[in-house]
């Protein structure tokens, strides 16, 4: 019964209520404005609730959390520009719906399955932390190397009709991510002397080049083409569509839920691999993927808001961050002289279920305020190509200079703006270089520290791989997802459909 009371406080108490609203509603917005990333508010909210009580204090940033993971599919969709790196995966499929006049129709269903995936994330927090928790722990470096092999070989879903492009973008894309100064050894990497590049290039300036700047570049050929006219007869999508993409929903969430427990990842790699995963298995799509398939819209949106829940599970029983939100998020709770871990599990049950109850509750604010506001947004689809272009390339500049306040990301996302309209213009994806950015550290990182903890040995990297099952598992899986794009595997498979199809012709 207590635990239901400290699960209920911020739904019975009206101003820890309209503290979860009004942080839901303002992450919304600030997730929907590429650049102003959710770390960044919720670190600049530390400043101004350090002398408030701890309920109030939790109940706005958690509402600016999940508020924003889900905003950052607002311009993904509308402008193709994601307003967070969860919503790259929702650009592929949401922009090509809204060039088709079903803007309204793309933020309706994303919206309804990210408060499904978020929901989910929530309900795995609450009944299933500890066990979570434990698997996320069994992790060792070799393992989070795999993981990020896995993610390396979802080129072959971006990469459009050319894997070799696609290869060529991820390499792009991983040669990007090492460049600075080196995170072990502190070694100057491709700096060429600039002190400048000692920090490495901004991913986020990366990504709203190449999705913004290169977006408005392309627009130019279009420039005095009539804008399409969103149709939005419902914005609810009917049941029966929610009922179609549930199991693919469930999926997508237990893949957001399960990336998001694990230290140092977060929901852009789970909604990459939602997306991997939705395009493999979905057996004959209406539309294509990348041409406007719900599935693509459907996977990553459930995944990322389902990791949101992933994240706190590491947090609240172990007092690991499982993101760069909750990382900061830990350190709130030890000003507010909490000490996040078993202990507090053990002293102050009642802190994690008030957190899962403003959980749950700013899942259902962002359903709602997800829901509004839609015939209003989609009128930046409509605006004409004179004024829209302009105000792409003003988000753009002004989201690259609020990352770190410097003139020289702006240059660097003018850079990757100009590099990524060319790379668009003779057929190349720029999904695959992001991927590759996003992917880098986490590949570099955990490679060296697998080599260090043996001592140096590949030998003994590798048995150490074959003997430990969960290694094993990924490793098994990295290999099948390897020989699935090769030409060789595709050529088989389209073998045996002309078999079963023969097979099934009557005589």
């Amino acid at each position: 019964m207590q635990a239901l009371e400290y699960f209920l406080t911020p739904w019975l108490d009206i101003q820890l209520l309209f503290l979860v609203a009004a942080g839901t509603f303002a992450g919304v917005y600030v997730g929907a404005i590429p650049g102003l990333s959710v770390t960044m508010a919720v670190s600049i909210l530390i400043g101004f609730t350090f002398t408030w009580d701890v309920y109030p204090a939790l109940c706005l940033m958690v509402g600016i959390f999940m508020g924003g993971v889900y905003g950052g599919s607002r311009t993904a969709i509308l402008l193709n520009i994601p307003g967070a790196p969860s919503a790259i995966a929702t650009a592929m499929d949401g922009y090509p719906l809204a060039q088709q006049g079903k803007a309204g129709e793309a933020i309706g269903l994303s919206t309804v399955m990210s408060f499904v995936g978020g929901l989910i994330g929530v309900f795995v927090l609450a009944v299933a932390a500890p066990t979570v928790s434990d698997f996320a722990l069994t992790f060792q470096p070799r393992d989070f190397m795999l993981l990020a092999i896995l993610g390396i070989l979802l080129v072959g879903s971006l990469s459009g009709e050319s894997l070799v492009k696609g290869i060529f973008c991820g390499a792009m894309g991983l040669l990007i991510g090492t460049v600075g100064m080196d995170p072990l050894t502190a070694e100057e990497r491709f700096t060429f002397g600039f002190t400048q590049l000692w920090g490495g290039i901004s991913f986020i300036a990366v990504m709203i080049g190449m999705f913004g700047v290169a977006e408005a570049l392309m627009q130019l050929h279009h420039i005095e083409k009539t804008a399409v006219k969103q149709t939005i007869r419902r914005i609810v999508p009917e049941w029966a569509s929610v009922r179609r993409y549930l199991p693919l929903t469930l999926q997508s969430s237990s893949i957001g839920v399960i990336i998001g427990a694990l230290p140092g990842t977060g929901g852009d790699i789970a909604a990459l691999m939602a997306y991997d995963h939705a395009k493999r298995t979905t057996r004959n799509p209406k539309v294509p993927f990348g041409k406007g398939a719900r599935e693509g819209l459907v996977a990553p949106e459930a995944a990322n808001n389902a990791a949101v829940g992933g994240a706190f599970i590491p947090m609240l029983t172990l007092g690991i961050p499982g993101d760069a939100v909750t990382a900061i998020m830990i350190g709130a709770l030890y000003i507010h002289g909490l000490n996040p871990g078993p202990m507090l599990m053990i002293d102050q049950p009642q802190m994690f279920w008030f957190i899962t109850g403003a959980l749950v509750l700013a899942n259902i604010f962002m359903l709602i305020f997800g829901l509004t506001g839609i015939r209003l947004f989609t009128k930046i689809v409509e605006m004409p190509r004179t004024v829209l272009i302009p105000l792409i390339l003003l988000l753009s500049i002004v989201g690259a200079y609020a990352v770190n306040n410097s003139i020289t990301d702006v240059y660097w996302m003018l850079a990757f703006g100009i590099l990524g309209y060319f790379m668009k213009s003779y057929g190349y994806q720029l999904g695959p270089v992001i991927l590759g950015v996003i992917l880098s550290r986490l590949l570099d990182e955990n490679w060296r520290r697998a080599i260090i903890s043996e001592q140096g040995s590949l030998s003994a990297l590798f048995k150490g791989i074959l003997t430990s099952p969960l290694s094993l598992v990924l490793l098994a899986m990295v290999v099948m997802i390897f020989v699935s794009q090769t030409p060789l595997w595709a050529r088989l498979k389209k073998r045996l459909g002309s078999k079963r199809e023969g097979s099934s012709t009557p005589t």
